[in-house]
């Protein structure tokens, strides 16, 4: 399938509200996105501002997932990825992350690294994490709450844009206490 990155515009407010509304997001904070708080969001610009970017993940004439990039002022952006239900398995989260980096990386010069953070129990999105070269730098014990009141653990992933230009991966020093203790 052939995957294009459409930019979000404030005109496509009612195709996010669609979009959020129309499916479940197990491993977002708000799994259920109901169409007020949708509509919340997109008023308050919360998929387009000066720090976020928004895409949609076109393929087979809809719309099949989106990505918010955050933080674009830091040294460090974050991001969101939601793949539609039917859709996930095939690939396309692997796909939107290769591309959201390459396209931070090129676009933004200034910017040294790029993290995203899931829950310890959300496989499939580790497993990208790592297919795509990102590396995982922290474990957040009970980091994650969710709406229905239950606490998950979280995982940090990152990649650094001297890996991504060499293609390599380098490991965080996790036994580093040892050296700094004197």
């Amino acid at each position: 399938m052939d995957l294009t990155y459409r930019r979000y515009a404030d005109a496509d407010a009612d195709d996010l509200v669609a979009f959020l509304t129309g499916d479940t997001w197990p491993f977002h904070g708000s799994p259920v996105v109901d169409a007020e708080r949708a509509r919340q969001w997109a008023a308050e610009g919360r998929f387009d501002n000066a720090e976020t970017e928004s895409f949609w993940i076109d393929g087979d004439g809809e719309p099949l997932g989106l990505v918010r990039l955050m933080d674009l002022g830091d040294s460090t952006p974050v991001f969101d990825l939601r793949i539609r239900s039917r859709y996930r398995g095939r690939g396309i989260g692997g796909h939107a992350l290769t591309w959201l980096t390459e396209h931070l990386f090129t676009a933004l010069p200034r910017i040294r690294r790029i993290e995203g953070t899931t829950r310890r129990d959300n496989a499939a999105m580790r497993r990208t994490f790592r297919r795509c070269g990102y590396v995982q730098e922290a474990h957040y014990r009970e980091g994650w709450p969710s709406a229905d009141g239950t606490v998950h653990d979280a995982v940090g992933y990152a990649i650094l844009r001297r890996d991504w230009a060499a293609g390599t991966t380098t490991a965080p020093a996790w036994d580093d206490e040892r050296t700094t203790e004197g």
